[in-house]
Protein backbone atom coordinates (compact mmCIF):
# COMPACT_ATOMS: atom_id res chain seq x y z
CA UNK A 1 0.00 0.00 0.00
CA UNK A 2 1.16 3.65 -0.55
CA UNK A 3 0.56 6.40 1.73
CA UNK A 4 1.16 10.15 0.95
CA UNK A 5 2.50 12.96 3.32
CA UNK A 6 2.77 16.60 2.10
CA UNK A 7 5.32 18.34 4.29
CA UNK A 8 7.68 21.81 4.11
CA UNK A 9 10.69 20.66 1.65
CA UNK A 10 13.09 20.40 5.15
CA UNK A 11 11.53 17.89 6.49
CA UNK A 12 11.54 15.48 3.41
CA UNK A 13 14.32 13.42 4.04
CA UNK A 14 13.15 11.00 6.91
CA UNK A 15 10.14 10.50 8.10
CA UNK A 16 10.09 12.34 12.28
CA UNK A 17 7.09 13.22 13.95
CA UNK A 18 6.91 16.79 15.63
CA UNK A 19 5.55 16.04 19.23
CA UNK A 20 3.11 18.56 18.64
CA UNK A 21 -0.46 17.33 19.95
CA UNK A 22 -2.92 17.01 17.39
CA UNK A 23 -6.36 15.20 16.40
CA UNK A 24 -4.96 11.62 17.40
CA UNK A 25 -2.16 12.30 19.44
CA UNK A 26 -1.29 14.52 22.60
CA UNK A 27 2.25 16.84 22.95
CA UNK A 28 4.91 14.75 23.43
CA UNK A 29 3.80 11.70 21.17
CA UNK A 30 5.55 11.81 18.22
CA UNK A 31 3.12 10.07 15.48
CA UNK A 32 3.57 10.59 11.71
CA UNK A 33 0.17 11.77 9.96
CA UNK A 34 0.30 10.29 6.08
CA UNK A 35 -3.03 10.31 4.09
CA UNK A 36 -4.54 7.36 1.77
CA UNK A 37 -4.11 9.72 -0.88
CA UNK A 38 -2.36 13.02 -2.15
CA UNK A 39 -5.95 14.81 -2.55
CA UNK A 40 -6.33 14.03 1.10
CA UNK A 41 -3.20 14.63 2.08
CA UNK A 42 -3.35 18.49 0.44
CA UNK A 43 -6.69 18.91 2.22
CA UNK A 44 -5.26 18.08 5.56
CA UNK A 45 -2.44 20.89 5.16
CA UNK A 46 -5.14 23.07 4.04
CA UNK A 47 -7.04 22.97 6.89
CA UNK A 48 -4.40 23.24 9.24
CA UNK A 49 -2.46 26.30 7.42
CA UNK A 50 -3.35 29.81 6.84
CA UNK A 51 -3.94 30.51 3.05
CA UNK A 52 -0.65 32.29 2.68
CA UNK A 53 1.51 29.13 4.30
CA UNK A 54 0.82 27.25 1.35
CA UNK A 55 3.45 29.28 -1.00
CA UNK A 56 6.19 28.26 0.77
CA UNK A 57 8.51 25.15 -0.66
CA UNK A 58 6.53 21.51 0.00
CA UNK A 59 7.14 17.86 -1.54
CA UNK A 60 4.86 14.75 -1.47
CA UNK A 61 6.68 11.55 -0.18
CA UNK A 62 5.28 8.53 -1.29
CA UNK A 63 5.66 6.50 1.67
CA UNK A 64 5.58 2.12 0.79
CA UNK A 65 3.32 0.11 3.67
CA UNK A 66 4.80 -3.75 3.29
CA UNK A 67 1.72 -6.06 3.12
CA UNK A 68 3.46 -7.87 6.43
CA UNK A 69 2.91 -4.49 8.36
CA UNK A 70 -0.22 -4.65 10.12
CA UNK A 71 -2.83 -2.44 10.07
CA UNK A 72 -5.06 -1.92 13.18
CA UNK A 73 -8.11 0.24 12.25
CA UNK A 74 -10.15 2.57 14.21
CA UNK A 75 -13.98 2.60 13.32
CA UNK A 76 -15.98 5.71 13.03
CA UNK A 77 -18.51 3.65 15.30
CA UNK A 78 -16.51 3.14 18.01
CA UNK A 79 -15.90 6.78 18.38
CA UNK A 80 -18.06 9.34 19.68
CA UNK A 81 -20.67 10.56 17.80
CA UNK A 82 -19.72 14.34 17.29
CA UNK A 83 -15.86 12.91 17.42
CA UNK A 84 -15.11 15.40 14.54
CA UNK A 85 -16.02 18.58 16.92
CA UNK A 86 -13.03 20.29 17.96
CA UNK A 87 -14.31 20.37 21.97
CA UNK A 88 -14.38 16.33 21.66
CA UNK A 89 -10.63 16.55 20.72
CA UNK A 90 -9.50 14.72 23.80
CA UNK A 91 -11.46 11.41 23.06
CA UNK A 92 -9.23 11.30 19.78
CA UNK A 93 -5.85 11.68 21.36
CA UNK A 94 -6.82 9.90 24.25
CA UNK A 95 -7.75 6.79 21.07
CA UNK A 96 -3.77 7.62 19.48
CA UNK A 97 -2.37 7.58 22.64
CA UNK A 98 -3.87 4.38 23.68
CA UNK A 99 -2.30 2.91 20.41
CA UNK A 100 0.91 4.57 20.56
CA UNK A 101 1.37 3.61 24.33
CA UNK A 102 0.11 0.22 23.49
CA UNK A 103 2.56 -0.68 20.53
CA UNK A 104 0.16 -3.01 19.03
CA UNK A 105 0.76 -1.91 15.60
CA UNK A 106 2.86 0.38 13.74
CA UNK A 107 0.05 1.45 11.69
CA UNK A 108 -3.38 3.04 12.56
CA UNK A 109 -5.86 3.71 10.45
CA UNK A 110 -8.50 6.60 11.62
CA UNK A 111 -11.29 8.04 9.87
CA UNK A 112 -10.84 11.63 8.15
CA UNK A 113 -12.73 14.62 9.65
CA UNK A 114 -12.56 16.29 6.62
CA UNK A 115 -13.57 13.79 4.23
CA UNK A 116 -16.33 10.82 5.29
CA UNK A 117 -14.86 7.12 4.51
CA UNK A 118 -11.35 8.90 3.29
CA UNK A 119 -8.65 7.76 5.88
CA UNK A 120 -5.69 8.66 7.14
CA UNK A 121 -3.12 6.66 8.57
CA UNK A 122 -0.58 7.31 11.71
CA UNK A 123 2.37 5.47 11.95
CA UNK A 124 4.67 5.29 15.24
CA UNK A 125 8.08 5.60 15.35
CA UNK A 126 8.52 3.82 18.65
CA UNK A 127 7.00 0.13 16.95
CA UNK A 128 9.65 -2.21 15.92
CA UNK A 129 8.30 -2.66 12.19
CA UNK A 130 8.49 1.23 11.77
CA UNK A 131 11.95 0.96 10.22
CA UNK A 132 10.05 -1.67 7.31
CA UNK A 133 8.21 1.24 6.19
CA UNK A 134 9.91 3.64 3.54
CA UNK A 135 9.99 6.94 1.46
CA UNK A 136 10.13 5.57 -1.73
CA UNK A 137 9.65 9.20 -3.91
CA UNK A 138 9.69 12.56 -3.30
CA UNK A 139 8.02 15.11 -5.28
CA UNK A 140 7.24 19.40 -5.62
CA UNK A 141 4.19 19.91 -4.74
CA UNK A 142 2.38 23.46 -5.20
CA UNK A 143 -1.30 24.25 -3.92
CA UNK A 144 -2.98 25.92 -6.72
CA UNK A 145 -3.01 29.54 -5.99
CA UNK A 146 -6.62 29.70 -6.04
CA UNK A 147 -6.91 27.68 -2.84
CA UNK A 148 -5.43 30.47 -0.59
CA UNK A 149 -8.74 32.88 -1.60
Amino acid sequence: MQLYRITLSKWTDKLVGSGYPARWNSKGSFVIYTAGSRALAALENIVHRSGEGLNQNFRVLTIDLPKEIKVKSTRKTSLIKDWTAFNQIQTTRETGDKWIDNLSSAVLRVPSAIIQDEYNYLLNPAHPDFSKIKIVNTEVFVFDSRLSK
